[in-house]
């Protein structure tokens, strides 16, 4: 029902927010006199203001055309190379000729991030993957929205996850790289240690987990507090909805983005509120700039996809309830996953000193549960002054943690034993 309301209040509100955007464009036109009056400014920011508030966010573009290399630009393409009905892998190819001109005329180590599923879409990613892009050949997992998949298609969950990404891997090669960001670093922990006890030719060469849950049992958060407080009956009557007409995916039970994007800004209310503030005063003063900037944030940031309801409670049963994998209890397919059978997989784990969604501690615990790995092969990070975001994105990421992720990946692969 919360869903058929949701979607019922967007298309209520339609009159007002096409009201705002007449108003916000009349206020705004360069042939209205009184547009740079204080009152015009005034109105335009505020007609503005309530209709980004309000308008619906659909899946950003990747908007990756060309990177710097060196002094070089070099014209990129996304182009899809493996595909589900839930996810694609994108790969974001380089023209050869550019970075040849670049001084590039070897092949750099395969890549594969893999994005959250847990509310936005993978172009949350954008600036990970422009960071990584000059170094290396770079796929990522872009996660399909569940309520744009037909009933059809059957389910979607937490093991169905782990094939995925076992397919995935698999597509890249023998010995490709894997970089998961926050919430996929348990089924990707798993579905490295079944590559390794199976001696998958494309076991991953190295695995970086940046912010993830390992073990959410280590400096829990509210977010941890959470799931562990409430039983899980409360997620199944509470957080659980379904998809409505005129939706491909009508029918399906699903964790809505709405639902989860309403947690996120609850965490830091005033932080959002002072934010909106802040953009209609830097509207009202003519600073262009800032406001740019502050919708390039939220278009991004108020763009979210559902989960399956499989999916979702499960990872809330297995992740942060029940804790199977750190405690060695997770079964997968009838098979008991053994991160202990890793002897030849370079792990890596960055994490922020002031993370609120993975406390310190959670993602680290890789390392003790891959005791057979050589200690050579780990190499733990945690970085001042950032919060989870900051783990994968932004000035300190670019310019601290990502310069330390590729020397490990440099000295992890195979294909590359001497470069650092």
């Amino acid at each position: 029902m919360l869903y058929a309301l949701h979607e019922a209040a967007y298309y209520a509100s339609s009159p007002l927010r096409e009201a705002a955007r007449v108003a916000r464009d009349f206020w705004g036109s360069p042939l209205n006199p009184a547009a740079n009056t204080d009152l015009g400014r005034r109105m335009h920011a505020g007609a503005d203001l309530f209709s980004n508030v309000t308008r619906r966010y659909g899946k950003p573009a990747w908007n990756i055309d060309t990177i710097k290399v060196g002094q070089v630009d070099v014209r990129v393409r996304p182009t899809v190379v493996w595909e589900s009905p839930w996810a694609r892998v994108i790969q974001f190819d380089r023209d050869m000729a550019d970075m040849r001109r670049a001084g590039k005329f070897s092949l750099d180590p395969a890549v594969l991030i893999v994005a959250p599923l847990s509310g936005h879409y993978a172009t949350l990613l954008r600036g990970t993957v422009e960071a990584f892009l000059p170094d290396h050949a770079v796929f990522i997992v872009d996660w399909v929205n569940a309520r744009e998949v037909s009933m059809l298609e059957g389910r979607f969950d937490f093991h169905d996850y782990i094939d995925h990404i076992i397919q995935m891997l698999a597509v890249l090669g023998p010995r490709p790289n894997v970089v998961a960001v926050c919430q996929p670093g348990p089924p990707v922990l798993a579905a490295a240690a079944l590559m390794a006890a199976d001696n998958h030719p494309s076991r991953p060469a190295s695995m970086t987990f940046m912010g993830s849950p390992i073990d959410a049992r280590l400096s829990p958060t509210v977010t941890n507090n959470l799931a562990e407080e409430k039983p899980f009956a409360w997620f199944q009557s509470n957080m659980i909805y379904t998809v409505p007409p005129p939706y491909v995916g009508a029918g399906r039970r699903v964790y809505p983005g709405f639902v989860q994007l309403a947690s996120f800004m609850s965490m830091n209310k005033a932080k959002h509120q002072e934010a909106h503030k802040r953009y209609f005063q830097d509207l009202v003063k003519g600073d262009g700039d800032s406001a740019d900037k502050h919708l390039e944030f939220y278009n991004e940031y108020l763009s979210v996809l559902d989960l399956t309801e499989e999916f979702y409670l499960q990872t809330i049963d297995i992740v942060f309830q029940q804790h199977l994998l750190p405690k060695g209890e997770l079964m997968h397919r009838g098979k008991l996953v053994r991160p202990d059978l890793i002897t030849d997989i370079g792990l890596m784990t960055v994490e922020g000193e002031n993370d609120d969604i993975s406390g310190i501690g959670q993602t680290q615990a890789a390392h003790g549960l891959t005791p057979n790995l050589p200690d050579d092969m780990k190499t733990d990070y945690v970085q001042p002054g950032v919060g989870h975001y900051g783990v994968f994105n932004g000035r300190r990421f670019r310019e601290e943690i990502y310069p330390r992720v590729r020397a490990f990946i440099r000295k992890s692969d195979p294909n590359f034993p001497d470069e650092v």
